[in-house]
């Protein structure tokens, strides 16, 4: 596919994908740190969560996740090192999905893996196709920083 063909239509996709696990991400993360909003969740009761499930050092993972949940949903929504975002937000959702969902079923209401497994796959896509059409990387760099050498392939 040529450069121009990508920044058409199909080039939109990545930025609607962007915006919907960005804010996801960012909710749950900016939640878990300051204990506000529909996500709202002590830092302590988290990893308390993860001691639970056997987690190693369950203070400092609370706090990675968080801050890579924070930070990975603010890089998303503004387009910047997309790829590197999109990859550790389907890392947490992988292990989301197998440690804490997937023993309660598909459905999500249940406590289920249906959520966990949407935005791992919708990370996964991200990690795939890069920011899309409208990021700040392109408009600052006029294209992606730090591109997988794989993705530079047609």
């Amino acid at each position: 596919m040529s450069r121009s063909t990508a920044a058409g239509g199909t080039q939109w996709n990545p930025v609607v994908l962007r915006l919907a696990l960005g804010i996801a991400l960012a909710v749950a993360g900016v939640g878990k740190l300051f204990t506000v909003g529909p996500k709202a969740t002590a830092m302590s009761e988290f990893a308390g969560t993860l001691a639970s499930l056997g987690v190693p050092a369950p203070t400092v993972v609370a706090w990675c996740v968080a801050l890579a949940e924070a930070s990975g949903g603010l890089l998303l929504l503004v387009g910047l090192l997309t790829r590197y975002a999109a990859a550790v937000g389907a890392a947490i959702m992988f292990v989301a999905t197998t440690l804490v969902h997937l023993p309660n079923g598909f459905v999500a209401s249940d406590g289920g893996f249906e959520y966990t497994l949407v935005l791992f796959l919708v990370a996964v896509a991200l990690v795939l196709s890069g920011p899309g059409a409208l990021s700040l990387e392109r408009a600052v760099f006029d294209d992606e920083l730090l591109v997988p050498v794989d993705a530079t392939r047609g």
